[in-house]
């Protein structure tokens, strides 16, 4: 099935690394034409290197109002318009909320959640032009239900679900779509640190960016037209149950003969 986004455009916020590069690739291998955005510019020009002309980098904070439009401008004036807006670039800094330092705080809230905001509110023009759109927002299995420590990353990925709701609910009818993709543990370079086996998953492992990437790719294809506002999980079956020990170490016969 390839070339199932051929003439379409991307921007691609935290593309030049991790989840935002396997996004990357993932869209061109499809068709697409790609505009990568980051504050990693010798990794980020690699990559748009790789690529070749389906693709161009540009330098994008995603807390400047004015890095957006620049962006936008890219894709409209060097592929001719902008139809797949991804939401990726994001942090984490995790703490005990007596020593979550304020400047963290708000640090963390500027990047995942004003940077998702900015990059809605720069992409809605020309995809209003197009008549179509499909804005992919990266939240986490932290947008669903939290971990211990993680108050910033939650909120942020909290308030990145409601966003995408808000603005599916206003762009529908402008044949703009909105959704949220909620991944688990996926092995990139932000996460290295974290033990792979932090979480219980039903599938026993941390995911590959691109076990993500392929989320996208039917997101920002014809695939998904009747999704909007939805929230898809890849996560392993991390949020699937609460979690628990190994029910082997529970003394089945012990119960009462009224459990069933």
């Amino acid at each position: 099935m390839a070339g199932r986004l051929t003439g379409e455009v991307a921007l691609v916020s935290g593309g030049a690394r991790g989840m935002g590069a396997s996004h990357v690739r993932a869209l061109v291998a499809e068709g697409a034409h790609v505009v990568l955005g980051d504050i990693l510019d010798d990794e980020g020009r690699a990559v748009a290197a790789e690529l070749g002309d389906a693709a161009r980098y540009v330098h994008l904070d995603v807390t400047q109002p004015e890095q957006w439009t620049a962006a936008v401008d890219t894709a409209v004036n060097e592929f001719g318009g902008l139809h797949v807006l991804v939401n990726n670039a994001g942090i984490l800094n995790i703490g005990t909320i007596e020593d979550y330092a304020l400047s963290e705080w708000q640090r963390i809230l500027d990047i995942n959640v004003t940077g998702v905001f900015l990059g809605i509110r720069a992409a809605v023009k020309p995809m209003k032009e197009a008549g179509r759109g499909s804005i992919i927002n990266i939240s986490s299995i932290e947008g669903l239900a939290s971990t211990i420590a993680s108050h910033g990353y939650t909120v942020s990925k909290f308030a990145v679900r409601g966003l995408t709701k808000s603005t599916a609910l206003e762009l529908g009818p402008s044949g703009i779509r909105v959704n949220s993709i909620h991944p688990g543990l996926v092995k990139t370079p932000m996460t290295e640190w974290v033990p792979e086996d932090l979480f219980q998953t039903a599938l026993g492992r941390a995911a590959e960016p691109m076990q993500v990437s392929n989320l996208v790719v039917y997101l920002a294809s014809d695939e998904s037209s009747y999704s909007t506002g939805a929230e898809f999980v890849v996560d392993g079956g991390t949020v699937a149950g609460l979690a628990h020990k190994d029910f082997s170490a529970v003394d089945v016969a012990a119960q009462p003969e009224w459990v069933t």
